[in-house]
């Protein structure tokens, strides 16, 4: 709205100036739509400068997240650049999905990560963006493409302790026939000795309970070995 304002204002200012009967006329007209150009010269550029008529609104939004490998907990990242602030994480929204998604690369994105002993991994994303203060606004600026725009986020992921930090290139070479018969032979006399000593703590264990113990314990045998094998390279 503003800028056909703006080119009204000029083609009256145009006309008032080459077609005006008389000098008064010429000149009241040409004020009034030259001030009319003027200011709305003015106020495009506050609103692209200045964000001028426009508020920052921050919304938060949480959602459980999974690992992109269903074998094991990993916190999947792939390093951009060299100072390590701007990795990207991997991450799915769902068990299985077929395309993982990522968190972005850009001036406006920080990322965070956070290790608690819950069993499900999640982030929270908190953006702040321009918007316009009323629908005043927001009719006057239509079409200047200046809402919604990006002042900042941070996505805070949040993982158990059984997931383990790795590279895209960590993850690949985990993916090796020899690593994946070293996890699965070592990981079940692993397992085994948990169940069995979990048993004679307890003899009354449910199945659900031992279901559950067996996870943990396959969990925790794959977050010791992948730092074993990753500090060993």
């Amino acid at each position: 709205m503003i800028t056909i304002i703006m080119f009204l204002g000029a083609i009256a200012f145009f006309a008032a100036i080459m077609f005006s009967p008389s000098n008064r006329t010429r000149w009241l007209l040409g004020m009034i739509s030259g001030l009319i150009f003027v200011g709305s010269t003015l106020m495009i550029t506050a609103n692209f400068h200045e964000h001028w008529g426009m508020k920052q609104v921050t919304t938060t939004k949480t959602q459980k997240i999974y690992s992109t490998s269903s074998q094991m907990q990993l916190a999947l990242y792939q390093p951009v650049g060299t100072s390590g602030k701007d990795n990207v994480y991997i991450y799915q929204t769902k068990p299985r999905q077929k395309k993982p998604q990522h968190t972005q690369a850009n001036e406006f994105t920080t990322n965070r990560l956070v290790w608690t002993d819950s069993d499900q991994a999640t982030l929270t994303v908190k953006e702040t963006r321009w918007r316009f203060k009323n629908d005043f606004y927001k009719v006057l600026f239509a079409g200047s493409k200046m809402d919604g725009n990006l002042v900042s986020r941070t996505n805070t992921f949040r993982y158990p302790k059984t997931f383990v930090k790795i590279s895209v290139k960590q993850a690949q070479a985990l993916k090796s026939p020899a690593a994946q018969a070293q996890l699965k032979t070592q990981a079940a006399a692993y397992v085994t000795a948990k169940i069995q000593a979990a048993k004679q703590q307890n003899p009354d264990l449910t199945e659900a309970q031992l279901q559950k113990l067996t996870q943990q314990a396959q969990q925790e045998y794959q977050a010791q070995m992948i730092k074993k094998m990753m500090a060993a390279k």
